[in-house]
């Protein structure tokens, strides 16, 4: 109790019981019919599909849903900085400044996000999967699950191949005047890159 309450473990501490107040969210969330890990990956999805090549992709940022990272991160962040100060405290018989600590939990962080984004991917139904390759997505159906889609703001969609896998992609209107909404039935027609598909209005519904 002395090291979580410690003043030098501040930053660890809160990022523990920001995880814990995710967690709760977004369970209490999923029982009222809504996503936040969804939300999140509506907000951000033009951003990281822009920069899917960049640092970004090193970090498996659009392959995990951003919410699941985020845990991960502050997780391994207030473990990693916990154990630092307990070395140090074991070692020296006190405690190492926030600074110190925070720089070297917060590189270890980023370290456990490149080592577990790939196994977490194979586990955590997402966006992308090494089993399929997304551009044979295109022609199948997606529901909308979550947002509004316009034009250049995607929303998330779920797809099932014939082999009964479930994906979640991002889905925007291939028409400037259209939009599709929570429960629409769209057909996929191009991807654009990752896992952002262009869409249009399911012409045959009745078939789904």
């Amino acid at each position: 109790m002395e090291l979580i309450l410690a003043p030098e473990s501040a930053p660890f501490t809160t990022a523990i019981m920001f995880v814990m107040l995710l967690g709760a969210t977004e369970a209490i969330s999923l029982l009222i019919g809504i996503s936040i890990s969804g939300f999140f990956d509506h907000l951000t999805a033009p951003h990281f599909d822009a920069h899917a090549d960049s640092g970004l992709g090193w970090l498996h940022l659009g392959k995990v849903p951003l919410l699941v990272l985020l845990m991960l991160f502050l997780t391994a962040f207030a473990l990693t900085g916990f154990a630092c100060n307990t070395l140090f405290h074991t070692i020296f018989g006190g405690y190492p400044t926030p600074v110190l600590s925070s720089a070297v939990a917060f590189l270890t962080a980023l370290l456990a996000m490149r080592i577990c984004a790939p196994i977490l991917a194979r586990i955590i139904p997402s966006d992308e999967t090494s089993a399929v390759s997304l551009d044979t997505l295109v022609g199948h159906i997606a529901i909308i699950v979550n947002g509004t889609a316009k034009k250049n703001y995607p929303a998330q969609a779920r797809v099932t191949t014939e082999k009964g896998q479930t994906f979640y992609i991002r889905v925007e209107p291939d028409s400037e005047t259209e939009q599709f909404v929570q429960n629409d039935s769209v057909l996929l027609i191009k991807q654009i890159s990752g896992t952002r598909f262009l869409a249009c209005a399911n012409p045959h519904p009745d078939l789904l």
